[in-house]
């Protein structure tokens, strides 16, 4: 019986299967190289600094888009930085990634923690997160918390007005301008008022105690007993910020807006005097002219009752109603 057709066709499926296997090694071999290529350097990094995270978590960030080198760099920071375990600080590889597809960024997150866990400010992830994807920029809140800002009221850069106007009891106007040094609030950053709040009550509060001084002498006197009174308000109530300082940084005396407004009024009153006494003069002027009308009329009357009088006397002759007066001699 010949065996050389199914010896040959047994070696040449032999053959297929040996260079599939070839093929399939080489390229497992070539997707090893090109990931130990691209990964190894970051793997590496991560597990020298024991970051935690895996050379399959590193594929899978390429595949969701997620910038391996940020969230590497970010997770060895929180670790180098002595913040806290894993479990303690809950900053885990999936939670950064999650925070960088929101759109949030992680190196400012993570900045923002060692920087508040080396100033002993009670700070979180999930609060740093939720402040970073609010729109606040988390590091220079944490800055700004440590070492506190000053800004001016108002702000020439968002008013034209470079002073306040406020006018004491004795109509003197006095212009103003404050520095107020504040210092954020991590825990009503969320949803706080912003800067131009506090800018708007401390201008408020600083014309209210200037209006209630008796003269404008005592506000010179004493500028920083309106800076206490206005700090006493509790003007920072609601906002992201903590009012640390109000100071008066220049005061000038301006117009004498109580004699302006008096030289108004007199001026008015004199106005409406003078109307109501040509009211008056026109007032007299007609009932002269009516009194001139009326004595017309009388006169009218008197001529025609002076008219009357002859024909009177004809119709009395002619009827016979009129005697001859008699002579004095006569009896």
């Amino acid at each position: 019986m010949d065996y050389g057709i199914p010896c040959l066709l047994a070696a040449g499926l032999n053959g297929f299967w040996t260079v599939i296997l070839i093929i399939a090694a080489v390229l497992f071999v070539g997707v090893g190289v090109i990931v130990v290529a691209v990964y190894w350097n970051l793997w590496f990094q991560a597990y020298m600094s024991r970051a935690n995270i895996s050379l399959l978590s590193l594929i899978g960030m390429t595949f969701r888009q997620v910038d391996a080198k940020t969230i590497v760099r970010g997770k060895i920071m929180s670790i180098q930085a002595g913040i806290g375990s894993e479990k303690e600080t809950r900053i885990t590889t999936e939670r950064l990634e999650a925070h960088y597809l929101a759109g949030g960024s992680v190196p400012n997150v993570i900045t923002a923690l060692i920087a508040s866990h080396r100033a002993d400010i009670d700070l979180d992830f999930d609060r740093a997160a939720a402040i970073d994807l609010a729109g606040r920029d988390v590091l220079e809140a944490v800055q700004t918390s440590v070492y506190p800002k000053v800004i001016d009221c108002p702000d020439p850069k968002k008013s034209h007005r470079t002073t306040l106007s406020a006018i004491a009891k004795n109509g003197v106007e006095l212009k103003v301008r404050a520095r107020v040094t504040v210092r954020t609030n991590i825990s009503r950053l969320i949803g706080g008022a912003t800067e131009e709040t506090i800018i708007a009550r401390v201008g408020e509060g600083i014309i209210t105690s200037i209006g209630s001084s008796e003269t404008h002498l005592v506000v010179m006197e004493n500028p920083e007993s309106i800076s206490r009174a206005v700090l006493s308000r509790g003007l920072d109530a609601q906002t992201a910020f903590e009012i640390v300082s109000i100071d008066i940084a220049d005061i000038d005396v301006g117009e004498n807006i109580g004699a302006r407004l008096q030289a108004d009024q007199a001026e008015a009153d004199t106005r409406v005097a003078q109307a109501r006494a040509e009211e008056r003069r026109a007032m007299a002027m007609a009932r002269e002219q009516e009194m001139k009308a009326t004595v017309a009329r009388n006169r009218a009357k008197v001529v025609l009752a002076e008219a009357e009088v002859p024909m009177a006397m004809a119709a009395a002759f002619r009827e016979g109603n009129l005697e001859a007066a008699p002579s004095r001699g006569g009896k």
